[in-house]
């Protein structure tokens, strides 16, 4: 099914740059935009000459979060939070899901309507990434403005949110000292690399990290497919009849709208990449969401497909640094949807209000979807 997803993808754009453009300089000539499937996937995996690191010397938090680290750090740091994203935990964590997604569906059809970004969508994940952080539900709402400034496109609300963060999160780390927990903060503050305990910046990029990436992928995947199973017709009727299709339509949604639009990376050595000079210094912008469009990997990427097979989306990353919570994405979004269509099989969005996208270049985010449930 053929679609340009209400416009708000630039899909005519994606696919002219690959087919003129496919690895271009910008006009200062200190970055590198990169929109081919294999070209991304080049610099995903290279990282002996692309780094993931922007500033090595920087004292913001991320910076020394895992997102922004090279082997062997990267390896040491993941290596302490792969056993909290198991399958076997994941899997554990499906009736907690379950029970949030039923108790928000509860809430919004007494209204009969909803956000499904702000009522739905996005207190899911934050709820189940807050428990398993340990923190306090009470700040919910400030979780949500965080992550979105992190991933918005003001870089004054991105240095002045992780600052709050780091002080949120700080004083988090320093009572997990006096009162351990059974909790992600408290296994950060007693884990050791080579006997030493983290830094007080990696404990806090962690924090952040999780919080971010534990909800802001998900909340977009599960929005997107909502709109997408609203505005095909055929979709929604496939997934009605057959519920064993709702995993392979979350990858579709993964591929076509790419929660996460763009990624960057730092030239670490003097390289050609699609015939291009890159030198040490520069930094380089890797479209997914353009990958994820490629015709010579995608029969037919304009159409939305269901039962597309293989689908090797690059839409959670790829090697090292795939994403750390991508069944738990899988596995929120699924019974997201699962039950919004069995509760609310005829749902349908609220059509007298414009949707639009939130102000970020990294990220698929839809400002808000208002949907009539009954």
């Amino acid at each position: 099914m053929e679609w340009n997803a209400n416009g708000l993808l630039p899909l005519e754009w994606y696919k002219k740059m690959r087919r003129d453009s496919p690895v271009v300089q910008s006009n200062d000539g200190q970055v590198w935009d990169v929109y081919g499937y294999d070209d991304v996937k080049t610099v995903f995996t290279n990282h002996d000459i692309f780094s993931s690191s922007a500033f090595p010397d920087s004292e913001d938090p991320l910076e020394h979060s895992i997102l922004r680290q090279d082997p062997p750090k990267h390896r040491q740091l993941r290596r302490l939070v792969t056993q909290a994203f198991t399958p076997r935990v994941i899997e554990s964590l499906a009736p907690k899901i379950q029970s949030i997604t039923t108790s928000l569906l509860d809430e919004a059809e007494k209204k009969g309507r909803m956000d499904a970004i702000a009522d739905f969508a996005s207190p899911l994940p934050i709820v189940v990434i807050a428990e398993m952080l340990g923190v306090s539900l009470d700040h919910r709402e400030q979780f949500k403005a965080w992550s979105d400034a992190l991933v918005g496109d003001s870089g004054e609300d991105f240095y002045q949110c992780q600052r709050e963060m780091s002080e949120y999160f700080s004083e988090i780390a320093e009572d997990r000292r006096r009162h351990p927990q059974d909790d992600l903060v408290t296994k950060l503050v007693e884990a050791r690399i080579d006997n030493e305990h983290l830094t007080d910046l990696e404990i806090i990029g962690f924090c952040i990290l999780l919080l971010v990436a534990g909800n802001e992928t998900t909340t977009n995947l599960i929005s997107s497919a909502m709109l997408g199973i609203d505005t095909l017709p055929d979709v929604r009727a496939q997934l009605l009849a057959d519920r064993s299709l709702i995993p392979g339509a979350l990858e579709e949604v993964f591929r076509y709208f790419s929660p996460v639009q763009v990624m960057f990376r730092r030239v670490k050595q003097d390289t050609v990449l699609g015939g291009q000079e890159m030198k040490v210094g520069q930094f380089v912008h890797i479209w997914m969401a353009s990958a994820n469009h490629d015709e010579k990997v995608f029969e037919r990427p304009e159409e939305f497909n269901i039962h597309r097979n293989p689908n090797p989306h690059l839409g959670l990353g790829s090697g090292i640094h795939y994403c750390l919570g991508s069944q738990l994405a899988r596995l929120e979004s699924k019974i997201a949807i699962e039950t919004l269509l069995a509760r609310f099989p005829e749902y349908r969005r609220d059509r007298s209000a414009e949707l639009a996208r939130m102000d970020s270049m990294m990220m698929f985010a839809l400002k808000e979807l208002p949907i009539i449930l009954t």
